[in-house]
């Protein structure tokens, strides 16, 4: 079985492909940040640390802790086993085939030949994003509040975070 067809098969598990997401986020932000935390923690445990390139990119986008950030790299993004979280953060764009990178707090995963100072430079704005906001518990209901707000690609901390990218 392919990935599309396998998320497509857990997706629909008694779910619509689309529904209105905003009267869920009450349901799904706990789930979330239960989901991000296990995340966060399996990272910071076995995770890399930043080299010197990675230190420099950190700070320049302002992280606080460059020297906390763990990084993993990974095949694909790990997805939830939740079927209402994963439709949701399949149908919202935040995980499925084409992304290739997830930052929750300091532990980001990277695809595996995808690792850029581009994409370094972007999670790691999002790393300062977790910093600003205190914790994952305080960052995501913002932050998925504001993808079903304003869609993906135009929500502020991804607005932010590709204003923070670099090659460099």
């Amino acid at each position: 079985m392919n990935f599309t067809l396998g998320v497509f098969i857990l997706a629909n598990k008694g779910f619509p492909m689309s529904f209105d997401l905003a009267p869920l986020l009450p349901v799904l932000i706990p789930k979330a940040i239960e989901w991000a935390e296990q995340r966060a923690s399996e990272i910071s445990a076995s995770g890399e640390p930043l080299d010197e390139r990675g230190l420099v990119l950190a700070r320049q986008v302002g992280v606080a802790s460059p020297e906390k950030i763990r990084l993993s790299f990974v095949t694909q993004l790990p997805l939830p086993t939740d079927p209402m979280l994963l439709q949701a953060a399949l149908q919202i764009g935040l995980l499925g085939p084409g992304m290739i990178g997830l930052t929750l707090g300091h532990g980001i995963y990277i695809c595996r030949d995808y690792n850029s100072n581009r994409l370094l430079s972007h999670e790691c704005r999002h790393v300062q994003q977790y910093e600003q906001a205190g914790s994952i518990a305080a960052y995501l209901p913002d932050y998925l509040q504001q993808i079903v707000q304003f869609g993906y690609t135009s929500a502020p901390y991804e607005v932010d975070a590709r204003a923070h990218e670099t090659d460099a």
